[in-house]
């Protein structure tokens, strides 16, 4: 039997529910909020990850956000893909019905790729078009949306830096949920005069499917401890054998590829020596230890929204035929 044959061809977890529904009362109140804001605002920039660019991206703002005001989709954490992939990501857009511009951006670093075309780019939408109660305004007011940790903040402040050389002015970090309300115009370029403002990471009442969840838990989207590091380990493990990625094999300390998640992380922990004490009631208290394969589904993840596993786009399959296939 062919490695291939041995693995699952789909991906079920009896802790979906706990993916399909998540919808903290911050994530209502911050839509309500940029809502309210839309007349006051030029042109929205929707921020999301180019990993997912399709399963992920929140269908509540083209209900209610998307189609008012001018649109421009920036797709960021392009280095976590392969570069030759956004041709194919921008005809998949296309293809199903997304008509915005599309910028590929990097904000990780200050020289990030793609930065330097946000604002070309927002000015080439706003310039000629009426702005209604703003028209005799100067400046220009930007909305930036988009779901948890897609890295809005890391936009404005690199924006912030290039345009004006100030400092950040929002925070930031790998964890969904930093950004918990609509805050204060933040001036982000002197000429012409810009201001952004950032707003909470929101995402649907309900996941669509199943793996658009997990999609997005294995890109920190929603909160870890929310849906298990070794559930989500186990997606990723999925999804890679699906594909026919095995550089985990290595990464993790492995003897060949594996399907079971359990045995992975087990094996790994043993290699990498992370155990977990604890007493042992059956033995009179006598402390022992065992594998933390917990620690083992971190390193995992961790390793994946590195790019040390490999640069992928998860949404094999809204991708055309000829890039949807292992390698």
């Amino acid at each position: 039997m062919s490695v291939a044959q041995k693995f699952r061809t789909s991906f079920n977890n009896k802790y979906a529910n706990n993916i399909l529904q998540w919808f903290p009362g911050h994530m209502g109140k911050g839509l309500k909020q940029m809502q309210q804001q839309l007349k006051n605002v030029d042109c929205i920039v929707e921020v999301h990850d180019a990993r997912i660019p399709m399963s992920g991206r929140n269908e509540l703002f083209r209900s209610t956000l998307l189609g008012v005001r001018p649109h421009l989709l920036v797709l960021n954490k392009c280095d976590l893909i392969e570069k030759d992939m956004q041709p194919v990501i921008l005809k998949a857009l296309t293809d199903n019905g997304v008509t915005s511009d599309v910028l590929f951006t990097d904000c990780r670093t200050p020289q990030g790729s793609g930065v330097v075309d946000v604002v070309p780019a927002i000015i080439n939408k706003v310039t000629d078009i009426y702005r209604y109660n703003r028209e005799s305004e100067k400046s220009f007011n930007l909305l930036v949306i988009g779901v948890p940790n897609v890295g809005k903040s890391s936009l404005i402040n690199v924006l912030r830096n290039y345009h004006t050389k100030k400092k950040k002015a929002t925070r930031v970090g790998a964890v969904a949920g930093i950004t918990r309300s609509l805050l204060t115009k933040i001036h982000v370029c002197y000429d012409p005069p810009m201001y952004l403002l950032d707003s909470p990471g929101i995402l649907e009442p309900q996941v669509r499917n199943i793996e658009a969840g997990f999609r997005l838990a294995l890109c920190a989207s929603m909160q870890d401890h929310l849906v298990g590091v070794i559930n989500i380990a186990d997606y990723l493990l999925y999804w890679l054998n699906k594909h026919g990625h095995f550089s985990y094999v290595e990464k993790m300390g492995l003897p060949g590829p594996s399907d079971d998640i359990i045995e992975l992380l087990t094996l790994s922990a043993l290699k990498l020596q992370k155990f977990i004490k604890y007493k042992d009631m059956s033995k009179g208290g006598l402390v022992v230890q065992r594998p933390n394969i917990e620690a083992a589904a971190v390193k995992m993840l961790k390793m994946f929204r590195q790019g040390e596993l490999g640069l992928f786009v998860l949404d094999t399959d809204f991708l055309p035929s000829a890039h949807n296939k292992p390698l």
